[in-house]
């Protein structure tokens, strides 16, 4: 809305020609959101602590998680809020982009809404059954992907690139649809596993969405993305404004999340962030960089299968003493915070080589 109000106000004023830069709304709305996490934190968690809305722990868990039941969660919310005031303050509006990555994000987190309130109501941490999460998933994932499909002007919209090779591009065709579904399913339910610890998924989120962040801004920009052998797709540079939501958003979350956690995003934070990671990967093409920015995500889902089917498979057997994986080395005896900031460190040594990737082709 200030973005529209700034182009009708440079007619008469012409600084607020600032206004129309994509780097200046990108700072502005981190810092917005950034804010906003941070004024509404505090009485979020004095309100979500005064009507008992905390956490539920798993009595098969780490004993380690014992004291942490009743701690606030739901505060993805918070997260959303923050990220959805930004993009409406500073994004163009008119870029069906923008709505579709909100009606993505939006949409995931609600059904992580639902699940929390399930647990919260019942006193259990069950929540939404297996089934019912991914039909509701899979309604707003097919609903996203079509849409981008149907409305492609380019055939770089519906193109898998392939990092290192900078003229392997394969045009998937309907297969576009089947792909990109299991891209935003896989990567929202692998944040949603990841979400175990305090400030484990957090801050890897916020570090993958500035990487797709600069790469929005890099497919956006027809001299850049020649430069990089990418492909151009107009329009896309306005991804770059939700990420960098993302990224103050986040930080200002992680201030509240952070060891010991005052609370916890919940599913209604982990499936509506893993949701923008998948569709911000999608419509700038580069879903191979997501896998190899997010491989903490994929570790802990991987983990989480391997461990399923080996236990179907030899009767009880277990290759992990606990999944996901960052249970495992609870399990072991690694005080938390060690796990934690490794993880971080792991992810940002990731998120290096992904970036990398752009230039080595």
């Amino acid at each position: 809305m200030l973005f529209l109000f700034a182009k009708y106000l440079e007619h008469y004023f012409h600084g607020f020609h600032v206004f129309q830069y994509l780097t200046f709304r990108c700072i502005v709305a981190a810092l917005t959101a950034l804010c906003v996490s941070l004024m509404v934190g505090p009485w979020m968690i004095r309100w979500f602590s005064q009507y008992k809305i905390g956490q539920t722990i798993r009595t098969v868990g780490p004993q380690s998680h014992f004291s942490k039941a009743g701690t606030p969660t739901m505060g993805g919310a918070l997260i959303l809020i923050a990220v959805t005031l930004a993009m409406l303050l500073w994004s163009d509006l008119g870029n069906r982009y923008v709505w579709v990555v909100l009606f993505t994000t939006l949409g995931f987190g609600f059904i992580g809404w639902i699940d929390d309130y399930r647990k919260l109501l019942k006193k259990n941490s069950v929540g939404l059954k297996a089934r019912e999460k991914i039909f509701w998933q899979s309604c707003i994932a097919m609903m996203s992907v079509t849409f981008l499909f149907f409305t492609a002007h380019y055939s770089a919209e519906t193109q898998l690139v392939a990092p290192f090779f900078k003229d392997v591009v394969i045009q998937l065709g309907f297969f576009y649809l089947i792909f990109s579904y299991v891209v935003l399913i896989g990567t929202s339910n692998a944040v949603n596993l990841t979400d175990g610890l305090d400030g484990l998924a957090i801050l890897p989120t916020v570090m993958i969405a500035a990487a797709f962040g600069i790469i929005a801004y890099v497919t956006g920009n027809i001299y850049l993305a020649r430069y990089l052998f990418i492909p151009y797709i107009p329009g896309v540079g306005e991804v770059a404004v939700f990420c960098s939501a993302i990224v103050g958003a986040g930080l200002g979350f992680l201030w509240f999340n952070t060891y010991p956690a005052q609370i916890f995003m919940g599913d209604t934070g982990s499936l509506g962030l893993g949701a923008a990671l998948g569709i911000s990967a999608i419509v700038v093409r580069q879903e191979f960089l997501l896998f190899i920015m997010g491989g903490i995500f994929v570790a802990e889902a991987m983990s989480v299968i391997l461990q399923v089917f080996y236990f179907k498979m030899t009767g009880g057997k277990r290759i992990f003493r606990m999944a996901p994986l960052h249970h495992h080395f609870e399990m072991k005896g690694w005080p938390e915070p060690r796990i934690i900031v490794r993880f971080w460190i792991i992810t940002f040594i990731l998120v290096l080589a992904g970036l990398a990737t752009l230039k080595l082709r």
